[in-house]
């Protein structure tokens, strides 16, 4: 059970080891992009590449006609990987051994969804994966094994996404066997040290230029792909697609105040140092090198982001 790109490399991993993979269950198929194509979630893709059957419902809780789909396949072990629904109970009394999910956290560290984002956005330099058994909480089951990876001080969303999936595949084989056999101790998590993060919304991507410049630093890596950052310019939206840390003294200029346009980029005032924008996307316009933007819409030195409030600087 899952359904985005993460969990793809744990299918192909139980694929290419051999196990008797009897059904595929993700979610429906969803419109995608301007033109709103339906598109089969990345897990469906890879499963009928291999000739898998699919099974797609639109909920699993209380659907009799789901719970008897399931029932069907007599599994052994249900592997959930980031399948995006919580599994109600008679779900997961369905497998005659258990129900191991693949955590992208080191339980009882950032329980939810996306903490693999969260964990970047809160300027973690270490995460990894968990797998463990199932309960009706959520990511509150018993642990059976983790794995721990750094964060590179430039990983992205999407980079550490990638490494975090292809270790969450190497753990799920290491897992399996070792739990069928009886070699592995369930260890049940303290909840007194788990955190619990929130759904992403589009709002988490609005940057705060009071905070500082390392903690916007991550937030810009850390929401990628989506919801990705934006700020304003003139009252308009504008995303922020690359930026990196900057030693420009940053004097007794406001928050989000333009200290230099260079020649391709722009050096912003922060609640503590200086954020250099390397890449940005106007709403009306492609993704462009943040000196060109300045330069076409005649930013001055002292236009803040955020706000209209201008505020002369010395050039």
């Amino acid at each position: 059970m899952g359904t985005p790109e993460f969990a793809v490399p744990c299918l192909q991993a139980l694929i290419e080891a051999g196990y008797p993979i009897r059904l595929v269950v993700t979610q429906p198929d969803k419109p995608v992009g301007r033109k709103q194509v339906l598109t089969p979630p990345p897990v469906k893709q890879l499963a009928l590449a291999h000739g898998l059957d699919v099974f797609q419902p639109a909920k699993i809780r209380n659907q009799p006609e789901v719970l008897e789909r399931l029932k069907a396949a007599e599994a052994d072990c249900f592997v959930v990987v980031a399948y995006g629904k919580i599994l109600p109970q008679e779900v997961l009394d369905l497998p005659a051994r258990a129900c191991i999910n693949v955590h992208a956290s080191l339980l009882p560290k950032y329980r939810g969804s996306a903490p693999i984002q969260w964990s970047i956005v809160h300027g973690e330099t270490e995460t990894g994966v968990t797998t463990m058994l199932m309960d009706v909480g959520m990511d509150t089951g018993d642990m059976l094994q983790k794995r721990a990876i750094p964060i590179d001080p430039e990983d992205t969303g999407v980079s550490l996404a990638e490494k975090l999936s292809r270790l969450g595949a190497e753990l799920l084989l290491e897992t399996l066997p070792l739990y069928f056999q009886g070699e592995l101790q369930p260890e049940p998590q303290n909840h007194a040290e788990a955190t619990t993060i929130p759904l992403l919304k589009k709002e988490d991507g609005l940057l705060n230029w009071q905070d500082s410049a390392k903690s916007l630093y991550d937030r810009v890596r850390g929401l990628k792909p989506w919801p990705e950052t934006y700020t304003f310019f003139r009252d308009r939206p504008l995303k922020i697609k690359a930026v990196k840390l900057s030693d420009f003294p940053c004097g007794e200029a406001l928050p989000g105040q333009v200290l230099a346009i260079q020649k391709q980029s722009l050096l912003i005032a922060t609640g503590d140092g200086v954020l250099e924008i390397l890449r940005l996307h106007p709403a009306d316009s492609k993704e462009m090198a943040a000196g060109d933007f300045a330069r076409g819409q005649r930013v001055v030195l002292g236009e803040s982001l955020g706000g209209s409030v201008q505020i002369p600087l010395k050039a």
